[in-house]
């Protein structure tokens, strides 16, 4: 699989199945090794000095660090030309960012790392593929339960070899996980006064490798997201895109890898719960 990105350019948007299958093999293959050696080990065993802040309310263990090392080296070796846009390479050095409007690997190595510090799911692996802005594909790994969730562009959703459907929940009053903690005050009250009171509220996993799999599987209807990096939300966009659900912008644009600073994201089970929450969205904003 060591191919130029010209020649895999050529070959993958032609949709393969050979190409596309080994490339999910390959994947997962490395996201497994992360878990197993980075990740699994130190599960509920991190001593004080193996957790750090990066920011308010965000963490970063020694099992993120590795775990991204392992991954960064294995799809290096897939795709030589594709550049390397880590979670944690882009805390460290921000211009790793630039990488987001080329061929590039997008790596999460440990997502809900706070779940993860405090000892409990979940917490997950997610790896995007992209090519000028645009994710071609995605995985996600449940490093406890093994369920792999895997897309590409224009070819469906799966879990493990299981194409998925993207179903609602079927309550009578559509199910709801709406992430608050990066909206300002202001934002937060206007949410809960005129968005909350038309749905059962639940409480987000603060896990994107959880959340995407829950609109899809009948779990939640809706969700909103704030905070749109690369790394959290990549893969699961497609991957809920291509199960026919739905993920974009507030105003119905397309999610870019590349505008990760742009806040606002909603995700639906369907397009119908989708276009009903971004009205009620819009038209919060807009009174």
């Amino acid at each position: 699989m060591d191919l130029r990105s010209d020649a895999w350019i050529y070959l993958y948007q032609r949709r393969l199945p050979q190409l596309t299958g080994a490339l999910d093999k390959a994947v997962r293959a490395a996201m497994q090794q992360a878990a197993d050696v980075a990740i699994l080990p130190r599960f509920r065993s991190l001593a004080a000095h193996e957790i750090s802040d990066k920011g308010p309310d965000d963490f970063v263990t020694v099992a993120d660090n590795e775990s991204e090392a392992i991954l960064a080296e294995s799809l290096a070796a897939l795709l030589p030309d594709a550049a390397i846009v880590g979670e944690e390479a882009a805390h460290a050095d921000p211009t790793v960012l630039k990488n987001l409007s080329g061929l590039c690997w997008i790596i999460d190595p440990l997502d809900g790392t706070n779940n993860f510090a405090a000892g409990k799911p979940p917490f997950g692996l997610i790896v995007a593929l992209a090519y000028n802005g645009e994710t071609q594909a995605g995985w996600i790994l449940d490093p406890l339960t093994g369920r792999f969730c895997s897309t590409h562009k224009g070819q469906g959703a799966f879990i493990e070899d299981e194409r998925i459907t993207a179903r609602a929940s079927g309550e009578t009053v559509p199910v709801a996980a709406i992430s608050t903690i990066f909206m300002d005050d202001a934002e937060r009250d206007a949410v809960m006064a005129h968005i909350a009171p038309h749905y059962q509220l639940v409480d987000i996993p603060r896990c994107a490798a959880e959340q995407y799999p829950r609109l899809a599987l009948g779990q939640n209807d809706v969700s909103i997201f704030q905070r749109t990096l690369a790394w959290d939300h990549a893969a699961g966009v497609l991957w809920l895109n291509e199960s026919g659900g739905m993920a974009a912008r507030p105003d119905c644009s397309p999610y870019r890898v590349t505008e990760q600073d742009r806040p606002g994201l909603i995700g639906a089970a369907s397009p119908a719960l989708w276009h009903e929450l971004a009205e009620r969205l819009n038209g919060m904003n807009a009174g």
